[in-house]
């Protein structure tokens, strides 16, 4: 890629998707990957605990004590069990689709996705 080239939103997307890809493995999904690593959106990490738990209720409901390890534990199976049920490669393309703790792809700019795509790959690319 040549630096300051355009490409559109999909693409971007697509490249992200690549790189976030490679950061996960089958007990790992991004969002734990990008807390751990303080990448892309910063994952779990980029809530307070009452965000977080917000985003959760339907498990703090169940276990109203939870400590936020074992929500960001609960909250990382859920999001492989639901790219796993949806045959997604990442939590974000699940949560494009059902909205449900985040917009995932939705939730940024095409400004902030450049930025991430700087931030992983090093390259500088401008989005349409």
């Amino acid at each position: 890629m040549t630096p300051n080239e355009s490409i559109s939103r999909d693409e971007a997307v697509s490249l992200l998707r690549r790189e976030l890809v490679k950061l996960t493995d089958a007990e790992t999904c991004i969002c734990k990957a990008a807390a751990e690593r303080k990448v892309f959106c910063n994952g779990f990490t980029r809530y307070s605990d009452e965000e977080l738990r917000r985003r959760y209720e339907w498990i703090v409901r169940k276990r109203p004590s939870i400590t936020r390890d074992e929500l960001e534990r609960i909250a990382n199976d859920w999001q492989l069990a639901q790219q796993d049920v949806k045959d997604l490669p990442v939590a974000c393309d699940v949560q494009a689709l059902i909205h449900d703790t985040c917009r995932g792809w939705n939730d940024f700019t095409n400004e902030q996705l450049a930025q991430f795509l700087q931030q992983l790959t090093g390259n500088e690319i401008r989005i349409q």
